[in-house]
């Protein structure tokens, strides 16, 4: 098990090297250079975390889809860094960037990348400053399910959207069985779970739903779940529990809270075979993402409709939002701290053994150096 973990690491690390030439020509160049603000050192070299001046509380909140990378994360961290206590509470995407715009929290975590309202809303707790986006987490959006007998299940983009708006409602219905040749799909009723709570795992999933089937899904993506019908639970821990507990039951997860012996869909896209949710499949179609955030802004425009062949469609990334100038003064030591350790290279190795993708190359190497010009 070791050893798979070690191949699968290297795997998707190396994958990532080859599919990170992802275009920076949006990104602009203006460092503000050094790295010293508020004491941390911009660097955190492999196996080598600097803590800097940091220490005190580090409040954050926001994407439940991270949850178990900033487990990850905050273990090793603070146990190098015993005088930092990091508290991450994943209340999700939307509710992050809330108490982050409303001066809770010295960073959030969200899995959409920050509206224009969000942006100017960050301009009053960010001192001559704003709010960015910092891509630290990718991965695929599972889409997981609970029907005894049924091992393997593929499903595509216009099916997903006719279950999600409870137009198809039996798990053996004609537009699934023609889907799955051979597979004996029972006469069970479908129980379609959806998040309660705002949520950027929502707004990607419902994003891809309206690229690859828009005659199908005519809801706008969006964090909030729009579509009538279904049952609703908190958190992406929350529906993944529904799908665990319920018979018949389906829903869409970041793909670490599969763990637990969840059975994931896989995707029929315009290639030849469909497509299983793995890291390296969600891999190949982050590395054909394009930065469209400006100055030290790294937001990703992501393509939910690849046609080659491995490439999953359903993926989200998950930004650090922090601001680049105006930080609260007791916290920007600890915060630069710690999200130089997160964009770090030992910081990103963890991702694959926490069923998680890190960041190309192109991108991490911007991400750090923007933490190094927080002020």
């Amino acid at each position: 098990m070791k050893l798979q973990r070690m191949n699968r690491r290297a795997l998707a690390l190396g994958a990532l090297a080859v599919t990170g030439a992802l275009a920076l020509t949006a990104c602009g160049s203006d460092d503000t250079g050094g790295g010293e603000g508020g004491g941390a050192s911009a660097t955190a070299q492999a196996g080598n975390i600097d803590c800097g001046d940091a220490k005190g509380q580090l409040q954050a909140s926001g994407s439940s889809a991270q949850k178990n990378a900033i487990d990850a994360w905050v273990k090793q961290y603070t146990a190098a860094c015993k005088d930092v206590q990091i508290n991450y509470n994943p209340t999700g995407s939307g509710a992050g960037i809330t108490a982050f715009t409303q001066g809770q929290t010295a960073f959030a975590g969200s899995d959409s990348a920050l509206k224009p309202e969000e942006v100017e809303a960050s301009k009053k707790v960010c001192t001559d400053g704003q709010g960015i986006d910092l891509p630290m987490v990718g991965g695929p959006i599972a889409v997981g399910y609970n029907v005894p007998g049924v091992d393997a299940l593929t499903l595509d983009a216009s099916t997903l959207a006719k279950i999600f708006d409870n137009k198809i409602t039996k798990w053996n219905d004609p537009a699934i069985a023609k889907l799955n040749n051979g597979v004996e799909l029972p006469d069970l009723k479908i129980q379609a779970f959806h998040r309660s709570d705002e949520s950027g795992t929502t707004d990607n999933f419902t994003k891809y739903l309206k690229a690859a089937a828009p005659k199908d899904w005519t809801y706008e993506p969006g964090k909030s779940w729009e579509a009538e019908g279904g049952q609703s639970a908190q958190g992406s821990s929350g529906v993944a529990q529904q799908v665990k507990q319920t018979n018949g039951a389906i829903s869409y997860f970041e793909l670490s809270y599969a763990a637990d012996g969840i059975k994931t869909v896989d995707i029929k896209t315009e290639a030849t075979e469909p497509v299983k949710a793995t890291i390296e499949n969600a891999t190949a179609a982050i590395g054909a993402a394009k930065v469209v955030g400006t100055g030290k802004d790294l937001a990703l425009e992501l393509d939910y409709t690849p046609t080659a062949e491995g490439a999953y469609p359903i993926v989200l990334v998950t930004y650090e939002i922090v601001c680049d100038k105006g930080n609260k003064a007791d916290t920007l030591p600890a915060t630069k701290s710690f999200l130089n350790y997160v964009a770090s290279e030992d910081g990103q190795a963890q991702l694959a053994d926490a069923g998680y993708a890190p960041m190309p190359t192109e991108i991490i190497t911007k991400v750090r150096e923007t933490i190094a010009g927080l002020s």
